[in-house]
């Protein structure tokens, strides 16, 4: 309980928020209709996946740049991060992306808003199916996340926040049709 009488952990937790937020602003604003015609998936893929890099380079000596919930249960679950501070991770997330979306909301022309970027599935794709293709994407996404941050890796720890973002974008363009 200590940890939450830190201003490293308070600056941690307003970094995750601002982080979600940010996140889904440019996410799903890069997901609207901006003009008639299908949407890009290819844009909403690049949006999200270059909107987590930025953000994992931008806050991750912050805290960890989780930005995901999914990132921050997987720390979680890994040992790699305390229950308390996952705990307001979580919060701060779900809070920062609900004001995100508001922000966007506000912003957008009605005609453009629609339904602000919020996906459903395909109609030949079945609940089962849109779930293990979900889970397969987002442990792909996590493993990468591991991998990019492993400090046994070779590779440079700077530019951890680039296959990130790329593994994200790479989720998108396979799970969003």
């Amino acid at each position: 309980m200590r940890e939450l009488r830190s201003s490293a952990f308070w600056r941690a937790v307003l970094a995750e928020f601002l982080g979600s937020l940010l996140y889904a602003l440019l996410g799903l604003g890069a997901s609207l209709r901006w003009a008639p015609g299908p949407p890009s998936v290819v844009g909403a893929a690049l949006a999200f996946g270059l909107a987590q890099t930025t953000l994992v380079q931008a806050l991750g000596n912050v805290s960890g740049g989780h930005v995901n919930p999914a990132i921050t249960l997987a720390f979680l679950m890994a040992s790699q991060l305390s229950l308390p501070r996952a705990l307001a991770y979580l919060l701060a997330q779900v809070l920062g992306m609900l004001a995100g979306a508001g922000v966007l909301y506000g912003v957008t022309p009605g005609p453009v808003r629609g339904t602000l970027g919020l996906s459903a599935l395909h109609p030949g794709v079945g609940p089962g199916q849109g779930t293990v293709v979900e889970l397969l994407l987002t442990a792909q996404f996590v493993l990468c996340v591991f991998a990019s941050f492993d400090d046994r890796h070779d590779g440079r720890p700077a530019m951890a926040a680039v296959p990130v973002g790329f593994s994200l974008a790479l989720g998108h363009l396979f799970g969003v049709r």
